[in-house]
């Protein structure tokens, strides 16, 4: 049996009256998602377990197959993995964005988590300077993806609180700054690469050209290197993962998964859908499981984008979601989990802990579990609900 799951990042939402008192998902047209609801099986998973932080880390754990309760250490080090940076058991990875901060009278606010969508070149500039300019033994600075990049403490302190930046958007950042043992190393960090990016040719070009200037880091999702299963070991499978987010690439490698790349997979909603898709049907081809992950609805949301939020979910549908339920029919046997990790509701701009729709599909036009389309309301009227790391058993079960 062909396995594949497909991950629409922050898909799940609230209702708005925008949208005629709907969700994104209810509001958007996804007549393919639509298709596996109604002759599928369709409920609501818990991907965050309470305690923990409904983050992308965390339910992308979960929905892998994993109980972060028992392996979740951190964002940042499984961005490591995916980036090929070693840590040793002492040390300590940080995810570091770049990040626009506004002043205003006499404090410093949160205007942009991603420095206005920075590419890639241009981050890897700033982030090679930094390192040539406060990287040490101890502190190193690694050049990731757009906004996305690594710091690395070696032998460093890990029991400080931090915030991710996209959760206090337009807010004060003082009260926000990482608190706890460590946190002060931390923050003299952060100060003194403001001072290096401030006056960085880049930024002025920037400034020139009307965008948002990268003037600051943001330290958060410290942690370090988890231990986790291989698939082969948990599940029996050799899969493979395909993703635009060190986040994601680094689970699967930890996984035992192959990770591949798609020319123009950007993790923002000018992504390379349609060849995502067409990579994963690849893939089947010599492995038995895919996770799929797109980013965009999430990026949607935490800008604030409703228009962009329905057009992401609408490209996932038609471009990605339809072109593997067509393609994946040549393998016969098989199942397709569709899925958001976590809700990103537009209106917060930020994550929430609830429950998200998900649908398996095995083929076939069948009748399905009572669902008539694929959205929250639905799949809470199908009274199925399960916890998040269970899906993958579900899943392989026939």
């Amino acid at each position: 049996m062909k396995v594949i799951i497909l991950l629409g990042d922050g898909m799940s939402d609230e209702t708005y009256e925008q949208l005629g008192n709907k969700s994104p998902l209810q509001a958007a047209q996804t007549p393919n998602m639509d298709f596996m609801a109604r002759h599928g099986q369709v409920g609501l998973a818990s991907t965050v377990p309470a305690g923990l932080p409904p983050g992308s880390d965390v339910a992308n754990l979960s929905v892998f197959g994993y109980d972060p309760r028992s392996c979740y250490t951190g964002r940042s080090p499984l961005e490591a993995v995916s980036m090929g940076v070693e840590l040793g058991p002492e040390d300590v990875a940080f995810r570091m964005n770049l990040v626009t901060l506004k002043p205003h009278g006499t404090k410093l606010y949160m205007e942009d988590f991603s420095a206005g969508h920075i590419s890639t070149a241009e981050g890897r500039e700033l982030v090679e300077t930094l390192q040539k300019e406060i990287g040490s033994k101890e502190i190193e600075f690694h050049a990731g993806v757009g906004y996305r990049h690594l710091m690395v403490w070696r032998g460093g302190k890990d029991g400080m609180k931090s915030t991710p930046p996209h959760d206090i958007t337009g807010k004060s950042v003082l009260e926000y700054l990482p608190s706890g043992e460590g946190a002060e190393r931390l923050n003299e960090i952060m100060n003194h690469a403001q001072m290096v990016l401030h006056g960085h040719p880049l930024n002025k070009q920037r400034k020139d050209a009307h965008k948002l200037p990268a003037n600051s880091v943001w330290l958060w999702g410290h942690g370090k290197t988890p231990r986790i299963d291989s698939y082969q070991e948990k599940f029996g499978l050799k899969g493979a993962v395909i993703s635009a987010v060190d986040l994601i690439k680094g689970i699967g490698l930890c996984a035992g998964l192959d990770s591949i790349a798609v020319v123009g997979a950007t993790g923002y909603i000018d992504t390379n859908y349609l060849g995502k898709a067409q990579a994963a049907l690849a893939a089947l081809e010599t492995h038995d499981f895919v996770y799929v992950h797109v980013e965009a609805p999430d990026e949607a949301s935490h800008s604030g984008r409703m228009d962009h939020k329905l057009q992401a979910i609408e490209d996932f549908d038609r471009q990605v979601v339809g072109t593997v339920l067509e393609g994946i029919k040549r393998f016969g046997d098989y199942a397709i989990l569709c899925t958001p990790d976590h809700p990103t509701p537009v209106r917060l701009m930020t994550h929430t802990a609830e429950a998200v729709p998900f649908v398996i599909y095995r083929g076939g036009s069948g009748a399905g579990n009572g669902a008539a389309s694929y959205d929250e309301q639905q799949a809470h009227a199908t009274g199925l609900a399960v916890e998040g790391h269970t899906l993958m058993e579900m899943l392989l079960k026939n």
